[in-house]
């Protein structure tokens, strides 16, 4: 009898920076509603104590039945917490008892494979799976890093943010050295990028020179469009289609797709 072929496991990326304001979170919604649209089963999980993406995507986090901190704390599979959302996406939500998990984890033994082992049952049931990390390089974003098979830093194209990318660089180093060999740096996303200043190109420009890491293009433009989004609950793919911050991330999450494999040709140029 013909075996039937093992189904391919998730891709899974930690979208990271322990700067906050850098456009982390609307990255997560934005890539992961537009690898959606390309028929593509992605998983979101949010992990920011400040519930950010579960609220950005339609889900008040004081209403959410479980999340992410009830499988950190093993109180619950992950399975049983994932929610679907109306941008095709799945969810497992984060609420402010996140706050506590890096206290409560701190004692527990193999701390750091824990999101890993949560994952591991659910990953040939999506294609992508997106951890939206904390604003932080703590526990949690270990976690995140130990899980992953690659890292997304979006960096906003000011020079403060440029400064705190080698100190991520030194965590993933640090992670990859002990507890996830396997971790890659897929590149920097530059956001909240202004074509008309100097300042933004300059750092666009001085980024992967002076890190030696990839970066990730098109820029995605700095717009007003993407604060609108998350007071409806939807991604900008959905509230502004055409506009050039949607497309931006439609073009960035097509050539990850193509990179990785999972996106002919063909289809990215349709």
């Amino acid at each position: 009898m013909a075996r039937t072929p093992a189904r391919r496991k998730a891709w899974v990326i930690a979208v990271a920076n322990q700067k906050g304001g850098v456009a982390k979170t609307t990255s997560v919604a934005s890539l992961g509603a537009a690898m959606a649209e390309r028929g593509l089963r992605v998983l979101l999980v949010d992990l920011d104590p400040q519930a950010c993406l579960t609220f950005s995507l339609g889900f008040d986090p004081e209403d959410v039945e479980g999340s992410i901190h009830q499988v950190l704390t093993g109180a619950t599979a992950l399975a049983d917490v994932v929610i679907t959302t109306d941008d095709g996406v799945d969810l497992v939500p984060a609420t402010i008892e996140l706050a506590t998990a890096e206290q409560l984890l701190m004692t527990r033994t193999g701390r750091e494979q824990i999101l890993k082992s949560a994952l591991a049952p659910v990953l040939t049931s999506y294609d992508v799976v997106l951890l939206d990390c904390p604003p932080t390089l703590g526990i949690l974003t270990t976690v995140a890093l130990t899980a992953a098979q690659g890292v997304l830093i979006p960096l906003q194209c000011e020079t403060l943010s440029h400064r705190g990318v080698g100190q991520l660089l030194d965590t993933v180093h640090d992670v990859k050295k002990i507890t996830n060999r396997r971790l890659t740096v897929i590149g920097v996303l530059p956001t909240l990028f202004d074509a008309r200043t100097s300042h933004s190109k300059l750092v666009l420009e001085r980024i992967g020179a002076d890190y030696g890491v990839p970066v990730v293009e098109p820029p995605i433009p700095k717009s007003v469009r993407f604060a609108e989004a998350p007071a409806v609950g939807r991604s900008i793919l959905v509230t502004a289609r055409s506009s050039k911050g949607a497309a931006a991330y439609r073009e960035v999450a097509d050539r990850l797709l193509l990179e990785r494999g999972l996106l002919e040709p063909a289809t990215a140029d349709a």
